[in-house]
């Protein structure tokens, strides 16, 4: 075995650096942590290349020394401990004085800082090697400079994903940060090698209401609904907002959670707010949260991670009772528009609401169709089965009424599927040897996904211009999704189009939509791209998004009631569609109870 040695102090670096910092999104998250610390009114960000080129993180606080700088871009040395005791009463957000080290390791840093009435200088360290103080003319406060992310370490560079997918997570850290500090001015700049300039995503003023900085950044139609929550009990206490429920999310983009300041993740406080929602969400989709969480510094330790993106708590019981307590009873003490229970019963809607595209549709609706014949055009439903069964049955059973498990059987077509309506969300229906109990959300949302996968495939997608174009403000993040999706957009049938400023005009929506919102749509698109961007999807990935998205939103929901025709037509419906046995998301959209299952039950056998 070779000798044991000490590691010189550049591989440790190396190796801190591979704890800290993951990509450009992490750089950003840690000197975001060191300006904050340093008690400024404004920070300013900006990235080249999605923060791959430059992260530069300007603030006016109090700023360093000359006599310092050396000792700020050395390993563990910080102004923010003195004693191990110290590390259980942390009130700052960088405290190990290990990420300037670890990104000089790996990056050309450069720091220029100034304190009021003293004298600006400035240092570099390159790949590790450090350089001299030199005197710079700079500002009171401090600038960071980060070039050529892991320039030095193509190994490490290799695994960066393309530059807008780390531009996707650099914003993201940032607004974290910001919704964490809403009392401080944030701006974020970006310049892609596409455009050669910046260009400012965010602009964020000082705010003195947390809902006014969630306004800036998520855009006043989200903030203006969110329901206020509190509670405490004496030592704990937490406070925020959170979503309605019929405001849910595709994902959880929307969870946040701050502790000190500090953002962070914990799957325990999450699974409260889940739990806090159940019964009220469709499986799969996901509330919008924005909590913070107010206790001593002894109760939490955020010393147990590396990237310090989770926390410890003393008492983790506790705040799990506490943030289910406070959101249950926000949810019972009315004025919400929220029902824990299923919804009385409302007259029916008409056959040109949910379950057809436009009146022209719903008129032919009740037009006779023979079966295994083709519904009129534009029509989004087939004919009612009472006008289907006055039609004579062909010798053989068309393709659509085959088995989807085994193709080469063939389904007896001597009885017509009837269904009956259950607590406005349920359709049960007597199958050959039992019956079937159908989710209608779950299965009118795979006919629909499959019906305009089909169209846009074929290029045969009925599109719906707006007598009266919908007008949505949206947050920066969200127009440049709008801006840079706009084809996948348009080719699902979507037309988005700039108004001035952060505001969009939709134009059209797909037929097959029906009189779903375009805004609606538009909202839940945005939120299945924003995942699939981040993720580095393909451009077939980001449409077949949207159209998930379409189809989530434009399907009929548990909770509305439908007319006889209606079901009818969803029943015979999805015989014509593949996949129809699970929804877009996987969930199952009907289960059976054989006849054989109920003979049990009843003590028949």
């Amino acid at each position: 075995m070779p000798r044991i040695e000490k590691l010189p102090q550049s591989v440790v670096n190396r190796i801190a650096a591979g704890e800290v910092v993951e990509r450009p999104a992490s750089v950003v998250k840690e000197l975001l942590e060191n300006a904050l610390d340093a008690g400024p009114t404004r920070i300013d960000v900006e990235l080249e290349q999605g923060g791959i080129a430059l992260v530069r993180v300007v603030d006016n606080g109090s700023g360093i020394t000359a006599e310092e700088l050396p000792l700020a871009v050395t390993a563990h040395a910080t102004s923010k401990l003195r004693t191990a005791d110290d590390l259980d009463r942390i009130g700052t957000l960088g405290f190990r004085g290990e990420a300037l080290a670890s990104i000089g390791e790996v990056a050309r840093l450069t720091i220029r800082s100034r304190q009021a009435g003293g004298v600006g200088a400035a240092i570099t360290v390159d790949g590790g090697r450090l350089g001299e103080v030199v005197p710079d003319g700079c500002s009171v406060g401090t600038s960071v400079e980060v070039r050529q992310l892991f320039g030095n370490v193509p190994a490490r560079r290799a695994f960066l994903r393309a530059a807008q997918t780390e531009w996707s997570h650099a914003a993201e850290a940032f607004v974290r940060t910001a919704l964490a500090h809403p009392g401080i001015a944030f701006s974020l700049s970006h310049q892609s090698s596409a455009t050669g300039r910046p260009r400012r995503a965010h602009d964020l003023p000082a705010a003195v209401a947390w809902r006014d900085r969630i306004a800036s950044l998520h855009g006043h139609d989200l903030a203006d609904r969110l329901l206020e929550v509190e509670a405490d009990d004496g030592q704990i206490a937490v406070s925020g907002f959170v979503g309605r429920p019929e405001d849910d999310m595709a994902s959880g983009r929307l969870q946040h959670l701050f502790v000190a300041g500090r953002p962070f993740r914990d799957r325990a406080i999450l699974h409260a707010v889940q739990e806090a929602y159940r019964g009220l969400l469709l499986t799969g989709r996901q509330p919008i949260a924005f909590l913070r969480f107010d206790l001593p510094p002894d109760a939490v330790d955020v010393n147990v991670h590396p990237a310090k993106m989770e926390v410890r708590f003393r008492e983790p019981s506790r705040l799990y009772r506490l943030v289910l307590a406070a959101l249950r009873s926000r949810f019972l003490s009315g004025g919400t528009g929220t029902r824990l229970v299923a919804p009385a019963q409302a007259p029916p809607p008409t056959a040109a609401t949910r379950l057809t595209a436009d009146a022209p549709a719903a008129a032919a609706w009740a037009a006779p169709v023979e079966r295994g014949g083709s519904p009129p055009a534009g029509l989004p439903w087939p004919a009612p089965p009472a006008a289907a069964a006055s039609a004579p049955a062909p010798a053989e059973p068309p393709a659509w009424e085959r088995d989807e498990q085994s193709p080469a059987a063939i389904k007896p077509a001597a009885k017509v599927e009837r269904g009956v309506q259950m607590h406005d969300r349920y359709i049960v229906v007597e199958s050959g040897d039992g019956i079937e109990v159908i989710d209608q959300h779950a299965l009118h949302e795979r006919v629909l996904y499959e019906r305009l996968k089909a169209s846009v495939a074929t290029g045969g997608l009925e599109v719906q211009p707006l007598l009266v174009p919908e007008r949505l403000d949206l947050p920066p993040a969200e127009l440049e999704l709008v801006t840079e999706h706009a084809p996948a957009l348009e080719r699902a049938g979507m037309r988005v189009e700039p108004f001035g400023g952060s505001t969009v005009i939709v134009t059209s929506k797909p037929a097959l939509a029906g009189d779903t919102p375009a805004r609606d749509i538009v909202r839940e698109v945005l939120d299945r791209l924003a995942a699939a961007s981040s993720a580095g999807g393909s451009p077939s990935l980001l449409i077949d998004e949207v159209l998930h998205g379409m189809a989530c939103k434009a399907a009929i929901k548990a909770g509305d009631p439908l007319s006889q025709a209606e079901v009818d037509a969803l029943i015979r419906d999805r015989r014509l569609v593949p996949e129809s046995h699970h929804c877009p998301h996987g969930r199952p959209t009907s289960l059976t109870l054989s006849r054989r299952d109920l003979d049990r039950q009843f003590r028949r056998t």
